[in-house]
């Protein structure tokens, strides 16, 4: 980070080109997991960008790097380990989400891991659904209603994300700040994992 140029007081925009699902959520969940205060998403990412005329430049950026060391002092957002979400998994008062889409979850098709299917007890909400036709994030109170109506009765404590590799997770974790609830744990491991350590996998089919 201080290679970067950043300092703890920087105000940082992320963007990618993939409507916040690539590696732009990700940057974002691991920069408030350190405790940095300001830090947004560019809603829409570098497609809205370039059709609404924002200046772009090819060429490489130069970097100011001031005196000051980034500092991180704790991880502050929740994550859980394999054989913990292991435990949890099929337990009623704990929800798992798996945002990966439909297909990877019943077990039909599986592009990046050895294997196709989902941890047992869990549900399938794509990340894809966070957003409308557009690529935009739906409205605060839209994924509000949504969440709160998916958890019901289960705390948000309780409740766990993942996909395949902990990357575009982290696009369900930002929706829940966009709706201004609690940050849910973040199964870092994810599909990769589980998948490649004898756990018990379930499909649709």
């Amino acid at each position: 980070m201080t290679d970067l140029g950043i300092s703890n007081e920087k105000h940082i925009v992320i963007y990618d080109d993939k409507n916040g699902s690539n590696a732009c959520a990700r940057f974002w969940w691991m920069l408030k997991s350190v405790g940095h205060k300001k830090v947004q998403v560019l809603n829409g990412g570098l497609n809205y960008a370039k059709e609404n005329h924002f200046p772009l430049s090819s060429k490489k950026e130069k970097i100011k790097i001031g005196s000051e060391i980034y500092q991180i002092d704790s991880w502050k957002l929740p994550t859980i380990e394999i054989n913990e979400l292991e435990n949890l998994s099929q337990n009623p008062n704990y929800l798992v989400i798996d945002v990966r889409d439909k297909d990877r979850y019943d077990g039909r098709f599986e592009p990046i891991d050895l294997i196709a299917g989902h941890i047992p007890g869990t549900i399938n909400i794509p990340f894809t659904e966070n957003l409308d036709e557009n690529g935009f994030f739906l409205k605060p109170n839209e994924l509000k209603k949504k969440y709160e109506t998916i958890l019901g009765e289960i705390k948000i404590e309780n409740t766990i994300v993942h996909c395949g590799s902990g990357v575009t997770a982290c696009h369900t974790l930002l929706a829940f700040d966009y709706a201004q609830l609690t940050i849910p744990k973040l199964y870092v491991g994810s599909w990769s994992e589980w998948s490649r350590n004898n756990k018990k996998i379930e499909t649709t089919l």
